[in-house]
């Protein structure tokens, strides 16, 4: 395997929280797909855990050489995690274009936070 991107964030929590309770705006709609919210709707930790997915969209996004330039925005990558808590990438749109372009055929992807940033970082690999 090749690595093809390698892209990192950090987000602030406390200023993303600002985002999430600004009633006025599309923010969550805009960034974050039905099963994102979701996925993250019971949990104590909610702001924490959409921070992480929205540092991991962002890694993905830088990855992919693009960031969101208008052909791949926030809502074509979602981030979800498996049983084991393991984060998974899927790609649509935009994104998903600009992936098969560069032959991107695997993620590896980490998302940390804490109570004050969430951190992630996203590895495109091509080949087998």
């Amino acid at each position: 395997m090749e690595i093809v991107g390698h892209g990192i964030d950090v987000i602030d929590i406390v200023t993303f929280g600002r985002l999430l309770d600004d009633r006025q705006s599309d923010f969550i709609t805009r960034c974050f797909t039905e099963r994102e919210k979701l996925s993250v709707n019971d949990s104590i930790n909610s702001t924490e855990h959409l921070a992480g997915k929205f540092a991991a969209k962002e890694a993905v996004a830088k990855a992919l050489g693009t960031g969101f330039d208008g052909t791949v925005a926030q809502s074509d990558i979602e981030v979800m995690s498996t049983d084991k808590g393991e984060p998974t990438i899927t790609l649509r749109g935009g994104a998903a274009e600009v992936a098969a372009l560069l032959q991107i055929s695997k993620w590896c992807v980490s998302i940390s936070h804490s109570h004050t940033v969430a951190v992630a970082s996203a590895i495109a690999l091509s080949g087998d």
